[in-house]
């Protein structure tokens, strides 16, 4: 079974995560949305606010599910056994950046993350 996270604070959740989740979930048995938690980050919504736009959005897909979480995502990953991390890329700077995130997860655990523009 594919199962991928989408992590990110969402706050709020836009278009471009809209247009990635909508392009994932072809290509994923299971998607969890993993909405991040970060103590020294001032949020817009609060966390339970900014689950239940994305639930309300997704609501008919039963491939999605929305968790939250704290700490680092691929200890997440770990933990709700997903073998795959999503992420967007606006432009190369994002790349650049996620670039070596997705080299190190790979080494440590052996999670792919799948990179969609």
């Amino acid at each position: 079974m594919k199962c991928a996270v989408f992590p990110g604070s969402f706050d709020p959740i836009t278009l471009g995560h809209l247009d990635i989740l909508e392009r994932s979930i072809p290509l994923f048995d299971e998607i969890i949305i993993g909405v991040g938690t970060n103590s020294e980050k001032k949020y817009m919504f609060p966390l339970n606010k900014r689950m239940a736009f994305i639930e309300e959005t997704f609501s008919e897909y039963k491939s999605i599910s929305v968790v939250k979480y704290q700490g680092l995502t691929i200890e997440f990953c770990k933990k709700v056994q997903a073998n795959f991390i999503i992420r967007g890329l606006r432009n190369p700077a994002d790349f650049e950046f996620e670039k070596a995130i997705a080299h190190t997860n790979r080494k440590l655990s052996g999670i792919e993350t799948v990179f969609l523009l």
